[in-house]
């Protein structure tokens, strides 16, 4: 989702909006529910538990409009939302279960070992260890990697929604990466003999 709109149509659906129209509304989930899903998803690692994250931010962006001070593009204003629900979610749940789901891709073209409950285990332990390793980084750095892995949100993006330089976003970039890879390498060194 790019984050530059046309100023006018954003003003006159934030003014729909404002007004309790009800296509207003229609328009907003319609253009913002997949990347609001996918952030949530990321942070949650859970389809339902993002479901349920992304009704209570559009539930909180519904109740906020009149508070848009369209100070940045709208959709810079939803992202803030959702990251601040999912960064609040994520400190309330402590214990958390993940639905986990096989990569899209089969690593090995073997269609048999796809399908073998021992294949689907092991990717099913390996998102796990994904997401704790996600989850154990700190809500800067998991922030920034989430808008952009999961997102694939630009730079320059996620440091409007951060509110930080770029600059910025590269370091805790470059910092969640080498997290990820140091915690990684000891979870498949360990797992993988």
């Amino acid at each position: 989702m790019s984050l530059n709109n046309d100023s006018s149509n954003e003003k006159n659906l934030v003014l729909a909006l404002i007004a309790g129209e009800e296509d207003a509304y229609r328009r907003i989930i319609n253009t913002y529910r997949k990347p609001v899903l996918r952030l949530c998803n990321g942070f949650t690692g859970s389809s339902e538990d993002a479901e349920d994250l992304a009704q209570d931010i559009f539930i909180e962006v519904f109740n906020s409009i009149n508070k848009f001070k369209a100070r940045s593009s709208l959709s810079t204003w939803i992202y803030r939302i959702a990251v601040n629900k999912s960064l609040n979610y994520i400190r309330d749940r402590k214990k958390r279960k993940y639905e986990m789901y096989s990569p899209s891709g089969d690593m090995d073209n073997d269609s048999h070992q796809a399908d073998s409950p021992d294949y689907r285990l092991m990717q099913k332990d390996h998102a796990y260890a994904l997401h704790n390793a996600i989850d154990s980084l700190p809500a800067a750095q998991r922030t920034a990697f989430i808008l952009n892995k999961y997102d694939d949100l630009k730079y320059a993006e996620i440091a409007e929604i951060m509110n930080t330089s770029i600059s910025s976003v590269e370091s805790l970039l470059f910092r969640a990466k080498r997290n990820l890879q140091k915690r990684l390498h000891d979870y498949y060194r360990k797992n993988l003999k």
